[in-house]
């Protein structure tokens, strides 16, 4: 695992958004495998709190399709770990959150990422890191099994609910987050899921669960700013 620290410059790939760059927006599809530390259904997407004074996630991510400009994003694979607190509804600050890029994922695909991830959840994170590990996430009938860093930093296990017709449930029309458009959120349930990121830790089991497709916040493409010269 690569552990990379906050500097001015890393907060700039995430923070800044420019209205005025010569590249055509990003129209990006991303396939979401997510489990939370809620009970099925997470209340958060229709409160703006949720189940308890946190609410701590896993998120495996996959672009389907899509560009940011001239950099292809498709197959791009990332992973967000974190908790979204207790202030997340009415003062938009979310408490800590871990965003992991597949060794596989180029710096420029990043660089495309990174304002799409801030704007698909609106935040102010209280603690922010970036890091490298490989994501893998593997489908096997009515089992999803998600692993960061081989299972070792954080792992979802999650099984589908059949609904009563034995062919699942989707809830639709529902938002998610600032995110403009999804395909509806197919319940799951998770089996484990579970994070061990330095000073973060938690287990669960039995708690919501959900695969969801949905279209990432247009952002214009805009490179990130380079490092100051050294003198």
């Amino acid at each position: 695992m690569k552990l990379l620290r906050i500097a001015v410059t890393a907060l700039c790939v995430f923070a800044l958004v420019s209205s005025t760059s010569s590249n055509p927006p990003a129209t990006v599809k991303l396939d979401y495998v997510e489990a939370c530390s809620c009970h099925l259904f997470c209340p958060c997407y229709f409160n703006k709190q949720a189940e308890h004074p946190y609410c701590e996630f896993n998120m495996a991510v996959k672009v389907r399709h899509g560009a940011a400009g001239k950099v292809n994003l498709a197959g791009a694979q990332y992973w967000l770990t974190g908790d979204l607190g207790n202030d997340w509804g009415s003062k938009k600050r979310a408490k800590w959150v871990f965003v992991t890029f597949d060794p596989k994922v180029s710096k420029e695909q990043r660089d495309a990422l990174a304002p799409m991830i801030l704007k698909t959840y609106g935040f102010e994170w209280g603690e922010l890191k970036i890091q490298e590990a490989p994501v893998e996430v593997k489908h096997t009938g009515d089992i999803v099994e998600a692993k960061l860093g081989g299972g070792k930093l954080a792992y979802m296990k999650l099984k589908k609910l059949p609904g009563a017709d034995g062919k699942g449930v989707v809830l639709k029309n529902v938002k998610y987050f600032d995110a403009p458009g999804n395909d509806g959120f197919a319940m799951y349930k998770s089996i484990e899921h579970s994070a061990n990121l330095p000073g973060h830790k938690f287990k669960y089991s039995d708690r919501n669960a959900f695969l969801i497709s949905l279209d990432a916040p247009v952002v214009a493409a805009s490179p990130a700013p380079a490092a100051p010269a050294k003198k």
